[in-house]
């Protein structure tokens, strides 16, 4: 397989935005727990996003995975001899877990015996061997105990979406999140041995009445030390705490922070490195747990989308901002993986709004170009729907300033990051409640001189998609085009056709299926509203979608042609999304011209 190599292609005539997908990236690199020299990192130096093994004791790197859509799934196993990646068809995300040699080889079935499924999890052992977390459609979600020349064994079985969330040192427990309850937003925890047997349960939801949610952090990293580092939502925000599964005993860490609170172990079990996350920016600490006494590491100001302990005390972290592209750091101050090849281009810094909405003060970021406004307007609206934009770099927003946009990102009811009632406002009324947020920031963004109102675009990926169709569909005086990107367009149809996990997901938030609660998946769908649509639309699908499936899209695109409305479709031979550069160049490019076109 090829090593990094330096793009040769002429840069001066390209431009900017192209640059910025185009220069090389890499991942934060994750390492083998018992041999930390060893480690593995995602890149797209080649073009195409896949896996590079490092061995940091000789500085070598070498290309693991090369296949046409790319792969980005991988883990070291402990002792970093193996590593194991997960195959799917083109982005279908339906495969097998494979495995290759750290120093390069033949790939090989990681999991003999397990057919192909849908990820929930994985989390492997000392000695060889794994715990494996599959969904399938017909069958739910399972876990099994995979070891060294012996058949797989089924240790847990479920309808409701369920999965592997981490395995002690020694082996002997392993943790499960699962919705057994029905509650597909929050889940239970549930601790177990390698033959099944329940060790302990952990569950905040309370029989689905009491709507908090659990998420597995870790296992000590100590020999024969049982505790669990667990996520909880116990006071209306994510916060650590930890459980000794084998005596019930909890400990909490209670966090003087606004925002929520993240943690992992260091590695000598002594201290949890802590990730802070507030209205759109995130920084890190360190908690002693014998005072709890709590020391900020010093980060830029903007985005830590990833960070870890490593065993010689320093800290590496993945940071961004708005205005500045990612780089690898450490707390030592140096960068720790600087990719070969251009360097990706500056962009704007964001500015923060906050505008009075039906659900309280909504959170917006906002790019603004050079020049006077009021500029045409790009909406760029996040997936998810439980995530949140952020003050990091983003090659998308920064292309639509370069072509003269104001870009504004909208952190509407259903975000993370603004408190638990926050993100679980979306129910019953799911997509309604979102475009309510984004309409009182519209209208911010048109008074205050920002934005034409003649010229306002609808964009966003999967569920960013999805709210853009709704959004043209039921506010069709507000925007002059729509661009919707893997979007849900038919949610019955949706339905139908998902991945099982996700129709749990469909479940909770419209509380049914479509034929108990036919009313509220009515209201919410796209499609329903389709004939009110007045802006041109632009809709790019991938036909191996297992998230937003093309079926659906195309019921949509039926019916505009039928009317005979402008549109125009882009489909692409991968799933829910791509990652390929140049195929991802292409698709922002069209949806520019498209835009620009119908703008005038």
């Amino acid at each position: 397989m090829r090593t990094m190599g330096r793009m040769t292609e002429n840069n001066a005539s390209m431009p900017d935005w192209e640059k910025r997908f185009r220069a090389p990236r890499v991942g934060l690199p994750e390492w083998a727990e018992d041999a930390p020299d060893r480690s593995l990192f995602v890149s797209n130096a080649t073009g195409t996003f896949e896996l590079y093994a490092w061995d940091r004791a000789t500085g070598a790197q070498r290309q693991v995975t090369d296949r046409p859509n790319g792969t980005t799934d991988g883990v070291l196993t402990p002792d970093g001899e193996w590593i194991w990646w997960f195959s799917d068809t083109d982005g279908d995300e339906f495969g097998v877990w494979m495995r290759q040699p750290f120093g390069g080889g033949a790939d090989e079935p990681a999991a003999p015996g397990l057919a192909p499924s849908y990820p929930a999890g994985l989390a492997l052992l000392r000695g060889g061997g794994a715990v494996v977390g599959r969904s399938t459609d017909d069958e739910g979600s399972s876990v099994h105990v995979v070891r060294p020349g012996a058949e797989p064994v089924e240790i847990y079985r479920s309808r409701e979406s369920a999965g592997v969330g981490d395995v002690s040192r020694d082996g002997e427990l392993i943790a499960i999140e699962h919705t057994e309850h029905g509650d597909a937003m929050h889940s239970a925890l549930r601790v177990v041995r390698g033959d099944g047997s329940v060790v302990a349960e952990l569950d905040d939801t309370e029989g689905g009445t009491r709507e908090l949610g659990l998420a597995v952090l870790g296992f000590a990293p100590g020999e024969g030390d049982p505790r669990l580092l667990v996520g909880h939502q116990r006071r209306d925000r994510w916060e650590p705490m930890v459980w000794n599964p084998v005596t019930g005993e909890t400990s909490d860490l209670p966090v003087d922070l606004p925002g929520d609170v993240a943690a992992e172990w260091c590695p000598d079990g002594t201290a949890l490195l802590v990730s802070h996350s507030h209205q759109a920016r995130s920084e890190l600490w360190r908690h002693e747990l014998a005072d709890g006494r709590m020391t900020r590491l010093e980060t830029p100001q903007g985005t830590v989308s990833g960070a870890t302990a490593r065993p010689d005390g320093t800290v590496e972290y993945l940071w961004s901002s708005a205005a500045e592209p990612p780089v690898v750091r450490s707390t030592t101050g140096a960068v720790v993986l600087d990719p070969p090849g251009m360097r990706a281009p500056a962009s704007v810094p964001v500015s923060d709004v906050w505008v009075d909405g039906p659900g309280g003060r909504v959170h917006a970021l906002v790019q603004r170009p050079a020049g006077e406004g009021p500029f045409p307007t790009v909406f760029d609206i996040h997936g998810g729907p439980t995530w949140h934009d952020s003050d990091a770099f983003a090659a998308q927003p920064a292309a639509w300033v370069d072509h003269g946009f104001a870009v504004v990102r909208v952190n509407y009811r259903g975000s993370t990051g603004y408190g638990r009632e926050w993100t679980d406002a979306l129910k019953h009324r799911v997509g309604l409640i979102e475009l309510e947020d984004v309409a009182a920031v519209r209208a911010w963004a048109v008074e205050s001189g920002l934005a034409d109102p003649e010229r306002l675009v609808l964009t966003g990926g999967s569920w960013g998609g999805y709210l853009t169709l709704l959004g043209v569909g039921t506010q069709p005086e507000a925007w002059s085009v729509g661009i919707a990107v893997v979007p849900v367009a038919d949610y019955v149809t949706a339905y139908e056709d998902e991945m099982d996990a996700l129709k749990a997901m469909d479940r909770t938030l419209l509380g049914g299926t479509p034929q108990e609660v036919p009313e509220r998946y009515e209201a919410s769908s796209p499609i329903t509203y389709v004939d009110a649509v007045r802006a041109p639309v632009y809709i790019s699908a991938g036909v191996n979608d297992p998230r937003c499936p093309i079926r659906q899209v195309e019921n949509y695109v039926e019916r505009l042609q039928g009317r005979g409305h402008p549109h125009e479709v882009y489909r692409y031979d991968a799933g829910h999304g791509s990652l390929v550069v140049e195929e991802r160049i292409k698709q922002v490019r069209l949806e520019m011209e498209f835009a620009q076109r119908h703008l005038g």
